[in-house]
């Protein structure tokens, strides 16, 4: 039964990396959950302290994950149109050129990174703001959007760690 649930956690680790950087997964849940499927195990145990820890800073950094590129589009003076058209432009960017058949090269890279630049431009300018402010707002959703994916990876990474040497050590 170990077996089983030590796959299961390497399975639901990479999902969770996966998430960390495509919405719609939610990374950081899925990665504590394959920390708690280690837990889980009759081999291994993390203290109580620990999980309850690491479940605390998966909650906050979900929060977080939210609450970033908004503010990241506001502090550079966005709108809620620019906050939009990011949001949009990051589904666009990592559904649309992979149905163009770029999957993982360097146009579905630039679509995930590009994608919420360029909808935040738009959204801007769509909503009647002008060149110079909408050109701010896309570089702050920019930013917001790469450091709460940074900040996702780092804990997914963190939890990687002790999942790999749980199993493996």
């Amino acid at each position: 039964m170990d077996y089983l649930l030590f796959v299961a956690a390497i399975i639901v680790l990479i999902i969770g990396f996966i998430g960390d950087i495509i919405p719609g997964i939610p990374g950081t849940p899925v990665s504590y959950l394959a920390l708690l499927l280690v837990h889980w195990t009759e081999r291994f145990s993390f203290s109580s302290e620990f999980l309850v820890i690491t479940g605390l800073i998966c909650v906050a950094i979900t929060v977080l994950d939210y609450v970033v590129p908004v503010w990241g589009t506001k502090k550079f003076g966005g709108t809620k149109a620019g906050v939009r058209g990011s949001t949009i432009g990051l589904v666009v960017g990592i559904l649309v050129l992979p149905m163009l058949g770029i999957v993982l090269g360097p146009f579905g890279l630039l679509g995930i990174l590009g994608g919420p630049f360029v909808g935040a431009y738009l959204g801007e300018k769509m909503g009647g703001t002008p060149d110079d402010k909408a050109w701010r707002s896309a570089v702050g959703s920019f930013i917001g959007f790469i450091s709460g994916t940074l900040m996702k990876l780092a804990y997914t990474g963190v939890v990687g760690y002790y999942v790999i040497k749980a199993i493996f050590f």
